[in-house]
């Protein structure tokens, strides 16, 4: 079954929602952004969760020690980088971590083969913003990515077109977060259950 990360996590009703809804994952962002968390307020929320659900805390060129320290302090089970850290980063940081490449063109993929991660994200480059632009990319560059390692497909998706998206790539993951609020950081808890009934129902067509 294809994972749904559901990013963007502000308060406990939307992350109680995402996950009674079926989201295997939920993304809580500490970078600067409009849908941006504190420890505390995660840390209460991520208690509030039920068994079973990811915690996945993302983060943009943060020093390793406060990394660290907000993914002991928050419970996190993960840590997505989204910006330009490097091999050496990621070997010194020694978390569990999924590595971010925002995709301009085909030559991501060169980047991709050189750090060789098992396991990576794929989402639109822009020039200010490190996520969270409700923008696609090439699609056909993630399909290509595929044979690199597991992707993690963002960018851009939406419950209208999260099956093109998964027929097209064949991703391990989607991650949403624009495409299922009312607002930033707030989520549309219909749009949310559309998302998610979207990406099962592709997941039985193709058992």
């Amino acid at each position: 079954m294809t994972r749904i990360k559901i990013c963007g996590m502000t308060n406990r009703d939307d992350a109680l929602a995402a996950a009674a809804l079926g989201a295997d994952a939920l993304g809580f962002i500490f970078a600067e952004s409009p849908r941006q968390v504190g420890a505390e307020e995660a840390r209460e929320i991520i208690r509030a969760l039920p068994p079973l659900i990811t915690t996945v805390g993302v983060f943009v060129d943060e020093a390793r020690g406060t990394v660290e320290q907000i993914y002991s302090y928050c419970g996190l089970d993960l840590v997505q980088l989204h910006g330009n850290e490097d091999g050496a980063y990621l070997s010194a940081l020694g978390l569990p971590a999924i590595k971010a490449f925002r995709v301009k063109d085909g030559k991501i993929l060169s980047e991709i083969e050189r750090l060789k991660p098992e396991y990576f994200l794929l989402d639109t480059f822009d020039e200010i913003h490190a996520g969270g632009t409700g923008k696609k990319f090439d699609w056909d560059i993630a399909a290509r990515a595929t044979g690199l390692g597991e992707v993690m497909l963002s960018g851009g998706l939406d419950p209208a077109n999260v099956t093109e998206a998964l027929e097209t790539v064949r991703p391990y993951a989607v991650d949403v977060c624009s495409g299922v609020e009312s607002s930033p950081g707030k989520k549309d808890h219909t749009k949310l259950m559309k998302f998610i009934q979207e990406v099962r129902k592709w997941d039985s067509r193709t058992d």
